[in-house]
């Protein structure tokens, strides 16, 4: 018996490995074919370039470039990734492509992390404006449009509504959660040590509603990116100033009828009807066929770093013909110590790697540092802030604020030649703060736990988090915050040539739109990417003719398939409303994660303000 279980479990685990084994051969080999088997893309001409919103645009490039379908199959998820510069590079050549006669616009976007975001929808929304200024038509078809989606169809020539949709947009909101009452009632203490009355990045973990400091501040920060979004779609549906705010306010959504006799759309159609009208177009009759198109995913593949011109499948390959480059470092989410392969987040040793290996790349010219992040740790900050000053000091380095650049994220961009920022860029928030936490409650009341100390000197367990910290470490804390808030406002006073007295009134941790902080000079420029990159090339002399090199870089295989697998366990406990619940607290708990900071010290922007 005994050599029968031992034979047993033998072959049973020989059958585990095999299968395993197999298990990764045959994704190995779904990579590969699908690596090497791509189809080239075929652009008939007459065609539409269809832009399917149903993705989350991301500021950072695609890391698993010609693996999406795979990794989209294994995590369940069609939750679909598309880098904004890609996206905007593509209606920009499909104006002056041949074969593109027009643009259409479906879908609901799907915003993830720091992605889709009101700024890079504007840069979005200009390329298309600019579309149109080509003298091609631009068609949108909607069903259920959020604010999102209705700011960049509003460019439309021709907007279209399903006849039980609705324009769902009836303002922003944010709402964040609080854990003040949950907190007290699990045992958890804590402690706070910050300077700016406005730095309230710690509140959801200390009080249970806003304090009247912060609701100041964002309320004028929801006014102005409402009011960027409200003046933009009444100029292009030719309303006059006022007119959708008071339907927005009467109507709440807006349905069909409401929405044709407000102008916000030109007709009423089912999706067939659309189908028909788009063959029509583009000169299909058979039954069978659909309209001459396409998607705008494929056609970005066209689309090189070299130049604006869609390449077909009979052209040479592309070679690399201009030694001179502009590099593009991408600081795309929460700042924290150390590195490492997270998308979402901002390695400070990895980032200033990446722009110290730039900086030391003699073919390399010019750097545009894009950022879009809340902030974090402090050191993780000034270790990319260093490393910014240093390549200042050797070539042009201009910054690119893409949806938020607050905090941790305007201190790694004050010293730059040029900060361009979108009307509806979150910045600021110039501000410091501590946060410890302490288990004693939990720990000695729910579990039992008791703990005893021996020290060597007075605040050797100062870090502990079995223990509240005594009124002496607290003061200590306060005093390296109280000293890293003065080296945050005096860099920004020297670097963008401001009294220091003014930037301490203007900091205090205070959030402010784009068109405040170039008001204000925390900024130079409204603009997107593309300006910054012109200014960039401008400066460096670099004509018209440079290569464009981003950072990250695409993943490894093995990586995508790890991250795939994963995310098909994150996106499984996403659906329905109790998984909507328990997203939105988790999340919060999330950023406690990204609290690393070795000294406890955090350059960041209220935790979360999610704009609804």
């Amino acid at each position: 018996m005994k050599n029968f279980f031992t034979s047993f479990f033998a072959s049973l685990s020989a059958l585990v490995v095999f299968c395993c084994g197999f298990f990764i051969l045959l994704l190995l080999g779904i990579g590969i074919i699908a690596t090497l088997g791509e189809k080239p893309v075929s652009v008939p001409a007459g065609a539409y370039l269809v832009v399917d919103l149903s993705v989350n645009i991301k500021d950072s490039p695609e890391q698993m470039e010609g693996l999406e379908e795979l990794a989209e199959a294994l995590s369940g998820s069609g939750n679909r990734q598309v880098q904004l510069r890609q996206l905007t590079r593509a209606i920009e050549a499909a104006a002056k492509d041949n074969d593109i006669v027009g643009i259409f616009i479906m879908g609901q976007l799907n915003p993830q992390g720091y992605g889709s975001g009101f700024a890079a929808l504007r840069e979005v929304r200009q390329a298309l404006l600019a579309f149109r200024a080509s003298g091609k038509p631009v068609k949108a078809y909607l069903t259920y449009a959020t604010t999102r989606e209705f700011y960049l169809a509003s460019v439309a020539s021709e907007v279209t509504m399903d006849p039980y949709g609705a324009i769902l947009m009836p303002g922003l909101a944010s709402q964040p959660t609080f854990f003040a009452n949950a907190f007290e009632k699990f045992g958890v203490g804590v402690q706070v040590t910050r300077v700016g009355k406005y730095k309230s990045a710690v509140e959801p973990f200390t009080r249970t509603e806003m304090s009247p400091e912060n609701r100041v501040q964002t309320q004028k920060l929801v006014d102005d990116i409402w009011s960027e979004i409200v003046v933009a779609i009444e100029q292009s549906r030719t309303l006059a100033t006022g007119e959708l705010q008071r339907a927005i306010d009467s109507e709440g959504f807006l349905r069909p009828g409401p929405a044709m006799q407000l102008k916000l759309i030109d007709r009423v159609a089912y999706w067939d009807e659309v189908l028909e009208n788009l063959k029509s177009d583009t000169a299909r009759t058979g039954k069978r066929e659909t309209f001459k198109q396409v998607a705008f995913k494929n056609y970005t593949k066209l689309v090189t770093n070299d130049g604006l011109d869609a390449r077909r499948r009979g052209d040479a390959k592309v070679e690399p013909g201009h030694k001179h480059r502009l590099g593009i470092v991408y600081a795309e989410g929460a700042i924290v110590d150390g590195t490492g392969n997270d998308q979402g987040t901002v390695y400070g040793d990895k980032v200033a790697r990446q722009i110290r290996e730039l900086r030391l790349n003699d073919d390399v010219k010019a750097i545009v540092l894009r950022v879009n992040s809340p902030g974090g740790s402090a050191s993780a900050s000034e270790m990319i802030q260093r490393e910014v000053r240093l390549a200042q000091k050797e070539k042009p380095v201009v910054v690119s604020m893409g949806s938020v650049a607050a905090s941790g994220g305007y201190w790694i961009s004050t010293y730059s030649d040029r900060i361009f920022a979108e009307p509806t860029t979150i910045t600021g928030s110039i501000g410091v703060f501590g946060m410890f936490l302490n288990f004693q409650g939990l720990l000695n009341d729910k579990l039992g736990l008791t703990f005893d100390t021996v020290k060597t000197g007075k605040f050797a367990d100062a870090a502990t988090i079995v223990r509240p910290k005594t009124d002496e470490e607290l003061a200590l804390f306060q005093k390296f915050v109280d000293w890293i808030y003065e080296e945050f406002t005096s860099k920004v006073a020297e670097s963008r040539k401001l009294d220091l007295t003014v930037v301490q009134e203007i900091a205090q941790g205070r959030v402010w739109s784009g068109t405040e902080a170039l008001a204000l000079g925390l900024v130079d420029e409204l603009g997107g990417l593309r300006d910054a990159i012109s200014y960039a090339a401008k400066k460096a002399n670099l004509g018209e003719n440079f290569r464009v090199i981003e950072l990250p870089q695409k993943k490894q295989f093995a990586e995508v398939l790890g991250e795939a697998l994963e995310g098909r366990q994150r996106e499984q406990a996403r659906n329905g409303p109790v998984g909507a619940i328990v997203q939105e607290v988790t999340s919060q708990w999330e950023r406690l994660k990204e609290l690393n900071d070795p000294r406890g010290v955090y350059a960041r922007m209220p935790f979360d303000l999610p704009l609804q």
